[in-house]
C-alpha cells in the first residue's frame, strides 16, 4: 500500500487542479468502478486525509459484485476504508434521474463525486435544452463535493493507467435511451466538428461566466419577499425569476435546476393570470390572498 506522500509524488500532476476539503474527519466518495471515480478515490488518498469509497449498486445489471469487488481492492490499496449498498429503482420513467437520486440518498449531500470537465460541459447542454436559464447554464458549482471538475475524463483515465488499475466499463454509458449519453456521444463530437476546435473548454467557460453573473443577480433577488405575489409581480422579470427558482428549490429539496418554462408559469400565478401552477417534484405553486405558497399537487383547489 503506498503512503500518502508517494501517492501524492505519482499523482502531482493532477492533484494541483483537485479542491478536496481536508479540514474535516475524512474525505467521503462515491466510487463506481469507472475511470473517473477511480480517480476521485486515488487523488483523494492522495491527500492524507481519512477517506471512505462507497459503492453503489442499482441494481440495473449483472455485474454489480464485481464491480464492488474492484472497488473495495482499489480502495485497500490505497488506505481507503470501503462500504457497498445496494439501492432498488424500479421502472423506466424518468430512470436516469431516479438512478442519480437514489445514488445520492446513499451517498449523502456532503460525499465527493467524480465529475469531470467533460461531465461540467455536458451538463451546460443538457440544462440548456431544458430551458434552465441562467442558473442551469452555470451548471455544476466546483468546490469539495466535485473536486475534480477541473480535470478532463482523458486525465482520469490517464491516472487510472498509472496506477495499475483497470476501471470499470459501464455498458449503459452508450445507451441511447440515455440523454446525457446521446449529449456525449453525438452533440459534443458534433459541436466540436462545427467548432473546428475541442467545445469543452468553451463550455466549461461560459459555465463560469453564468455562475458569475447568477451571483450577482442572486444578490438583488434576495431582497425580493417570493410569497408575495405583488413583489413578485412588480420585480423585473429576472430578479423575479431568480427568487422563484431559488425559492422553488429551497422549498421542494433540489438542486437542479426548475426549468424556464415552470418559472414562466409561476410567473404567471404572481400576476394572478392563472390560479395554479405545476413545478418540479410533484408539486405546485397556487395563490392567495396575495401570497404564493408551494403544495403537493394533489391537493391544490382551484376556485
Amino acid at each position: 500500500m503506498p503512503e500518502p506522500a508517494s501517492l501524492a509524488a505519482d499523482l502531482a500532476e493532477w492533484q494541483p487542479r483537485c479542491t478536496f476539503d481536508t479540514s474535516g474527519s475524512g474525505i467521503t466518495c462515491g466510487v463506481s468502478g469507472g475511470a473517473d471515480s477511480m480517480a476521485l478515490l486515488a487523488l483523494a488518498a492522495a491527500t492524507g486525509a481519512p477517506v471512505h469509497a462507497i459503492h453503489v449498486d442499482h441494481g440495473q445489471r449483472a455485474g454489480g459484485d464485481t464491480e464492488a469487488a474492484i472497488v473495495e481492492a482499489a480502495a485497500a490499496s490505497v488506505g481507503a476504508s470501503f462500504t457497498s449498498e445496494t439501492v432498488a429503482v424500479e421502472g423506466s420513467h424518468n430512470l436516469e434521474a431516479r438512478l442519480r437520486s437514489a445514488r445520492y440518498v446513499v451517498l449523502g449531500r456532503s460525499a465527493c463525486t467524480g465529475h469531470t470537465a467533460d461531465d461540467q460541459a455536458e451538463t451546460v447542454l443538457i440544462n440548456l435544452m431544458r430551458g434552465a436559464g441562467i442558473r442551469g447554464l452555470g451548471a455544476m458549482q466546483p468546490g469539495p463535493r466535485r473536486p475534480i471538475l477541473a480535470l478532463r475524463r482523458s486525465d482520469t483515465e490517464r491516472i487510472c493507467e498509472h496506477l495499475g488499475w483497470e476501471p470499470v466499463v459501464d455498458p449503459t454509458n452508450t445507451e441511447p435511451t440515455f440523454v446525457r449519453n446521446r449529449v456525449r456521444h453525438e452533440l459534443v463530437p458534433l459541436l466540436s466538428d462545427i467548432a473546428g476546435r475541442d467545445i469543452i473548454p468553451l463550455l466549461t467557460r461560459s459555465a463560469d461566466h453564468h455562475r458569475e453573473a447568477a451571483v450577482v443577480l442572486d444578490g438583488v433577488a434576495s431582497t425580493l419577499d417570493p410569497t408575495s405575489a405583488p413583489e413578485v409581480a412588480d420585480a423585473p422579470q429576472a430578479v423575479a425569476a431568480m427568487a422563484m427558482q431559488k425559492w422553488i428549490q429551497r422549498e421542494v429539496g433540489t438542486d437542479y435546476p426548475i426549468g424556464t418554462d415552470a418559472i414562466d408559469r409561476v410567473l404567471a400565478v404572481a400576476r394572478g393570470e392563472s390560479v395554479a401552477a405545476e413545478v418540479d417534484g410533484g408539486h405546485r405553486i397556487q395563490r392567495s390572498k396575495q401570497r404564493l405558497t408551494i403544495v403537493p399537487a394533489t391537493t391544490v383547489r382551484e376556485s
